[in-house]
């Protein structure tokens, strides 16, 4: 089927790997739907910040609640969905493991199940997580590492991951799994911290003598460009076969790195600006997440051309209002 008629439904298109999704789709010739619990009231600041909030329409769908997930796929006959929607923060499934399983896992199943229902040939791209594999060691992970989950997000994406393989399996469905390592952009909110890091950063360039506490500094991840990685989830549903992948860049940087070069960027010195809190420290911190992405890039061509230190710059220079 030409591109120019296909239709796409996005749930959680509000969030940064969202809009960024519905720009890359747009620009492919995509009719582009997006969900939120309710598109109402609803700020969709990132598709506002991309200038596309007028080219996508906006449904309210409740992945948790299945007649409301039926009901929208039901509308839109979407050639393919993104489920991208769910509770996004580990540090907060700590505090809200019944609900991140229930968004997650039960969101996962109904869309699924759903498809199943309605007999719709959609493909189907699910958002599972590197943080799937817990402490990788020092090693990459890659599609064929065991999954140690260490925190209620992590059980639930894990859960959702499993849901996916049964149904492609057991029912035929083209569904896959994106396993994502780590990814930033000018879009991700200040809780996230890497932009925790480069906004405090920022300020204390332009006078700020606040100090940047944070927890861990020891941890190591695998930090990519997140416009790069939707264009990993779209060519993993052109793909001829359904699969799950793992996307990241291949290489690991410690925090103390991250924050360091950010530092650096604006001409400071990190170790004047910056304290320690254990109490932001998550219980069972995972100390290594590293990704082996040799699959991706073998069968669908796909590879990272931002590192950290790209991603820094980016974040730096948009921080200051040069980008």
């Amino acid at each position: 089927m030409d591109n120019m008629k296909k239709t796409a439904l996005i749930t959680g298109i509000g969030g940064q790997d969202g809009a960024y999704l519905a720009q890359l789709l747009l620009n492919k010739g995509y009719a582009v739907f997006g969900t939120s619990r309710d598109a109402g009231v609803s700020g969709f600041g990132s598709l506002v910040r991309l200038n596309i909030i007028g080219q996508v329409e906006l449904l309210s769908m409740a992945p948790h609640d299945f007649k409301s997930t039926l009901t929208v796929i039901s509308k839109v006959q979407p050639d393919e969905i993104y489920h991208l929607a769910g509770q996004t923060s580990v540090g907060l499934s700590f505090e809200q493991p019944s609900e991140t399983i229930e968004s997650i896992t039960i969101g996962t199943l109904n869309i699924l199940e759903a498809l199943r229902f309605l007999k719709l040939p959609a493909k189907f791209y699910h958002a599972s997580s590197s943080e799937c594999f817990g402490d990788t060691g020092g090693v990459p992970a890659d599609e064929h590492t065991s999954f140690n989950p260490v925190s209620p997000y992590a059980v639930a994406k894990s859960s959702a991951h499993w849901l996916v393989r049964n149904y492609r399996e057991a029912h035929n469905m083209f569904a896959v799994n994106g396993i994502l390592f780590n990814h930033e952009s000018e879009l991700r909110p200040e809780r996230f911290v890497t932009q925790k890091v480069v906004r405090a950063a920022y300020r204390i360039a332009q006078g700020s003598t606040e100090k940047l506490t944070l927890g861990a500094l020891c941890i190591s991840r695998d930090w990519g460009w997140a416009p790069e990685y939707v264009e990993a989830m779209w060519l993993m549903l052109q793909a001829e076969q359904a699969d799950d992948f793992v996307i990241a860049t291949g290489q690991a940087n410690s925090l103390k790195d991250f924050v360091a070069q950010t530092f650096a960027c604006f001409d400071l010195d990190w170790t004047q600006h910056v304290t320690h809190d254990d109490q932001l420290m998550r219980p069972n911190e995972i100390a290594w997440s590293q990704g082996n992405p040799e699959k991706a890039r073998q069968l669908l061509g796909w590879q990272a051309t931002k590192r950290m230190n790209d991603v820094i710059k980016v974040l730096c220079s948009s921080a200051s209002g040069k980008a």
